[in-house]
């Protein structure tokens, strides 16, 4: 797997195993509030545990991996980074695991004329981090590759971003039948699904911080 770096294999697959993690974190997360939105709360349940199990093995294989950096001072020139760099990439499955638990907990009501706009939502913020993880990957194998894979990250980004102003503002300027308690509530939810994709514009940002500094 890591072709600029001279490590361990078990240290290789290691990272390729908590790629894999997030990437089925993410899809289970994006499964489960599509499962909220329309009503399927058996397959809710399922992906909320099965993101909930991913998350914390996600976890522990990034402990594990930064024993092995640490226990035999792995690429002591960009250790530090490439650490930091997985962490971002975890905090994208645990902010997943947060919303779907708070959809869980909270049960927000979506009135009919929005469930669309959040169905698209969630496909957008889940597209940033489809795009970012494979960024992610081929870093280690071809890092010239990366630049090209964060734009498209950050334009699902900026997508996101301009959906969810629409929803909040559909929602405090057009929705008069709800409470503004109920406004509040929805634009709460709508800012944690945008959050997703703020998450994996980090790991683009950091992602190109390195490829510079492996080129100096």
């Amino acid at each position: 797997m890591i072709n600029i770096f001279k490590t361990s294999k078990s240290v290789a697959l290691s990272i390729d195993d908590f790629f894999d993690k997030i990437d089925f974190g993410i899809l289970n997360f994006k499964k489960g509030i599509n499962s909220y939105i329309k009503g399927n709360n058996e397959e809710f349940d399922i992906n909320l545990k099965t993101l909930n199990f991913l998350e914390k093995d996600a976890d522990s294989i990034k402990r594990k991996i930064e024993n092995e950096f640490y226990l035999h001072s792995l690429m002591p020139n960009y250790a530090s980074d490439i650490l930091d760099l997985l962490e971002s990439v975890d905090d994208i499955i645990d902010r997943s695991k947060d919303v779907i638990n708070q959809f869980d907990v909270e049960k927000p009501h979506l009135p009919e004329e929005i469930t669309n706009d959040y169905l698209e939502l969630v496909s957008l913020s889940v597209k940033s981090v489809e795009n970012v993880i494979p960024a992610a990957r081929i870093f280690f194998t071809s890092p010239d590759q990366v630049k090209e894979k964060i734009q498209k990250v950050l334009f699902y980004h900026r997508e996101t971003d301009v959906l969810s102003n629409n929803i909040k503002r559909k929602i405090f300027q057009e929705m008069d039948t709800l409470k503004l308690s109920e406004k509040i509530h929805l634009r709460y939810f709508t800012l944690h699904i945008e959050q997703i994709s703020d998450a994996a514009k980090i790991v683009a940002q950091k992602l190109s911080s390195l490829v510079i500094k492996i080129k100096m």
